[in-house]
């Protein structure tokens, strides 16, 4: 090998490797060596991207929120979709218009991510497969030197979540979360208002996610249609047949892809009440009961579970989830609530926020009445209200302190549901060490901090 590593284009080094160690690595494909233990790439060479460069992005699963994120990106100055991944072709042919339609250009396609992840000439990509696919997705994308952006929750499961901002450490890319409402500038008002203590002192922080869903029924396994690629959509997760309920978006409600409703849209509510809060560590109990009710479906994850939080301080985060029919509260559906010693603010999904004080609720200051922030930071490094653009203009910078919302805040915020499904699949409540990312002497509960891994789509225990 020789002495100056970087200088050998990774291509040429795995072919090398494949040379000197037949059947270990798939020629032309650098992400298989990530299926071993460990392989010590180093730092990846990644290209300086001046202010003015165009930027290539290459996304990753382009079905519902992909859709957006490829939209999104392509709408903005000076960046460029040059390929859109998804392991069902039948997608491409439709989206590649739109795409085409905006940016003046079709993108190219291709169902393997591991062939984008070797165009050099890709700056960054993002990231919306189902959640089995983040933390892998994401820890190749940093060994090939791309910048990464990844859709809540950005992981599957708490180990794999620490790996990611490791390998984002280790090969020192940036890597954005997307909790789009850190980057909208009413939110962000609001988050300085609870922060400058206008509330009193704040105690509890509640997430609500009213979202009303049938019952998805039970179909029988089928062959694989046409045009999808299986086995890589399966990855990291169980080999088992093709079943049409635990594919496209259903996946959610499947314990080995997704993390149910509470770690589908509350994410959002559980990153808000957490900032809001102030709280950069975990917590150090949690408990979280519930159940699946009123449909008879192949659904495994609640359709209405609660759960509870406690920090070292005494201070509370509460979460719901009503999946069927329910008021709401305070008007809110999709929202949250925060409560102070001196009154209590209400944050719906829609960004705006009022507050009210005192036994009497007395109205107090809100979204319209608060002068406009002139935070730099909302205007310009949040992109304006844009998470997209944010992103975007961190990599010009190449800046990790402009992300709004950088993996080590989407691990933490990511952490939370996760906390809460141990707990209910458990049946009790836990204490947990966030300084380890551990349960305190509770074997079963570390059992579910990582999976088992299908070869060879293993996360690496060492990045």
């Amino acid at each position: 090998m020789p002495s100056d590593r970087r200088s050998l284009s990774r291509r040429d080094f795995l072919v090398r490797g494949t040379q000197a160690a037949a059947g270990v690595v798939a020629a032309g494909s650098l992400i298989s060596c990530a299926s071993m233990d460990y392989i010590d790439w180093g730092p990846a060479p990644r290209k300086v991207i001046g202010a003015n460069d165009r930027i290539n992005l290459a996304c990753i699963g382009i079905r519902s929120r992909g859709q957006s994120l490829a939209e999104g990106f392509a709408k903005l100055p000076n960046v460029f979709v040059k390929t859109v991944v998804d392991i069902d072709e039948n997608l491409f042919a439709e989206r590649v218009k739109k795409i085409a339609e905006i940016q003046g250009a079709a993108p190219g396609t291709q169902h393997d991510l591991r062939r984008v992840l070797d165009d050099q000439d890709i700056d960054a990509v993002t990231i919306a497969t189902p959640n089995h696919w983040h933390a892998l997705a994401t820890i190749w994308a940093c060994q090939a030197g791309k910048h990464v952006y990844v859709e809540k929750p950005v992981s599957h499961n708490i180990w794999e979540g620490r790996q990611m901002v490791a390998a984002a450490r280790r090969y020192n890319v940036l890597v954005s979360s997307g909790f789009h409402n850190r980057s909208i500038r009413n939110v962000r008002q609001a988050m300085k208002f609870l922060h400058d203590g206008k509330l009193g002192e704040l105690y509890m922080a509640k997430g609500l996610c009213f979202k009303p869903r049938d019952g998805i029924g039970r179909f029988p396994d089928s062959e694989v249609p046409a045009g999808v690629h299986y086995d890589l959509w399966l990855g990291p997760a169980p080999k088992r047949p093709f079943n049409k309920n635990r594919f496209h978006y259903n996946w959610h409600w499947f314990w080995d892809y997704g993390c149910g409703d509470i770690g589908n849209q509350g994410p959002h509510q559980f990153d808000l009440a957490r900032w809001g809060m102030n709280k950069h560590e975990h917590p150090v109990k949690v408990h979280s009961a519930g159940g699946y009710y009123q449909w008879d479906s192949a659904q495994e994850t609640p359709n209405t579970q609660t759960a509870t939080y406690e920090y070292t301080d005494g201070k509370l985060i509460q979460f719901e989830v009503r999946g069927l029919y329910t008021n709401d509260e305070d008007g809110i559906r999709i929202g949250n609530l925060f409560f102070g010693s001196e009154g209590w603010m209400h944050l719906d999904v829609n960004t705006k926020w009022r507050t009210y004080f005192g036994r009497k609720n007395e109205p107090g200051p809100s979204s319209e009445t608060v002068e406009e922030d002139t935070d730099p930071m909302n205007l310009a490094g949040a992109g304006g209200g844009n998470h997209f653009e944010n992103f975007i203009n961190a990599l010009r910078a190449n800046r990790r302190d402009l992300l709004t919302c950088e993996i080590e805040e989407g691990h933490i915020s990511t952490v939370l549901p996760h906390l809460a499904n141990i707990s209910y699949r458990l049946g009790r409540k836990l204490t947990f060490d966030g300084d380890k990312e551990r349960f305190v002497g509770d074997r079963e509960a570390n059992a579910l901090l990582t999976r088992k891994y299908r070869k060879p789509y293993v996360v690496p225990s060492h990045v």
